[in-house]
């Protein structure tokens, strides 16, 4: 068993550079997290490339949490054992490995492989870089870490779209220019955590066993509605990430991977707004209006897919973005006020493995489902689905309101 401590004497020099040093944290883990996405506005290029169906593509996307779920719940806590600094610096490692494979990859096995190294890349920069930037960030400051942490985690996810649909529109090389580009930004990321201090010590041996998965009695209630509700969003922000693309071009007759990584870039960036929301929200009405919103997203997902509208699709995307971004933020409340501290690594290991695989499962299954019976019938399936486990929650909500009365 490791034992770790914060570092409590950093050399001066350092004290009067943490701002700079946390942007550095920061920026490795944005460039981690960009790569996860970048395949998502290229996705209806590999299929024309590669030749590989719409399932195929949901499978791909679907690895990718797979790997993230192994990844958080196999290496959660390395960083408590090893530090924080050589984790990221293994983190942007992958990342760049990944990006090396998928410039290179020649179908699908390559694509396949290059989404679960991302997916681990992911995992193992999350927790190091979260606690990395907490430390590092100047103390006078400190209550602006989580923020900052927030804006690194879903604004990488969301500029990894936006980035690469603006490069493959271009034209040029447009399933490597964005990749090219992805390795330069983790090339500045790894020679900069050269200048990166550890900010632990740590007296333990890596030691690699599966986190177990716990839910904490005392905050039971609480944690399953927001992981249900979050999970419901997840799964939407996964068939839009995995879908997008196939929906602008086959109903829309829209093939610019910049609308594609745009549409998917609004809901991640929406998530990380509805966090940020939550902070002025009181806590009684905040998973109701989580549910609300993806009950509404339900329906605009719904129609953007039976009524081929642009115009539906953007707005599903922030009302998703918006309600699984509070919903997160709920459960996150919940795990750190009202979870024992010894208990709250296993409880957000455990809220995370089922967001993600929410995320994954019903991805392939619309993919599976659109093999069957066309895209409209899938996503139309699929968003009566979300909207029922949505309203299920809200519904829950309202009876324990009324018991409580």
């Amino acid at each position: 068993m490791s034992n770790i401590q914060t570092s409590p004497d950093l050399p001066p020099s350092v004290e009067r550079s943490r701002g700079p040093l946390a942007a550095v944290t920061a920026f490795a883990f944005w460039a981690v997290m960009v790569g996860t996405t970048v395949p998502t506005a290229l996705y209806p290029l590999y299929k024309s490339q590669f030749a590989f169906g719409s399932l195929a593509v949901t499978i791909l996307f679907a690895v990718y949490a797979v790997g993230v779920v192994a990844g958080l719940l196999v290496f959660g806590r390395v960083s408590d054992q090893v530090g924080r600094k050589p984790v990221v610096f293994a983190a942007v490692l992958l990342a760049a490995v990944a990006a090396v494979v998928f410039l290179t990859a020649q179908g699908l096995p390559g694509l396949l492989v290059g989404r679960v190294l991302s997916g681990f890349s992911a995992a193992l920069v999350t927790g190091a870089a979260t606690a990395g930037i907490m430390e590092l960030f100047p103390l006078a400051r400190k209550g602006r870490a989580p923020i900052v942490t927030l804006l690194s985690n879903m604004g990488g996810l969301a500029c990894g779209n936006l980035i690469a649909g603006l490069l493959a529109d271009t034209g040029i090389a447009p399933l490597r220019l964005p990749w090219i580009v992805h390795g330069g930004l983790l090339l500045i990321a790894l020679v900069s955590q050269a200048f990166v201090p550890e900010t632990v010590t740590v007296t333990g041996k890596l030691k690699l066993a599966p986190q177990k998965l716990h839910v904490p009695r005392e905050i039971r209630g609480v944690f399953l509605r927001s992981a249900m509700t979050g999970g419901a969003g997840f799964a939407v922000l996964g068939v839009l990430t995995a879908v997008t693309g196939i929906l602008l071009a086959s109903e829309l007759h829209l093939t610019s991977p910049a609308l594609t990584g745009f549409v998917v870039f609004l809901a991640f960036a929406c998530t990380a707004l509805g966090q940020l929301v939550l902070r002025r929200m009181r806590p009684a009405i905040a998973l109701p209006v989580a549910c609300s919103a993806l009950i509404l997203a339900s329906v605009l997902v719904a129609l953007a897919v039976l009524a081929a509208s642009l115009t539906a699709l953007l707005l599903a995307a922030v009302a998703t973005g918006f309600g699984t971004g509070i919903a997160i933020g709920c459960g996150m409340l919940a795990i750190t006020t009202g979870a024992a501290p010894q208990l709250r690594g296993a409880a957000v290991s455990t809220f995370f493995a089922i967001l993600y695989g929410m995320l994954s499962l019903p991805a392939v299954g619309v993919g599976v489902l659109i093999q069957l019976s066309g895209l409209r019938v899938a996503g139309t399936t699929f968003a009566i689905v979300v909207a029922l486990i949505a309203a299920g929650v809200l519904l829950s909500l309202t009876s324990q309101k009324k018991a409580a009365e």
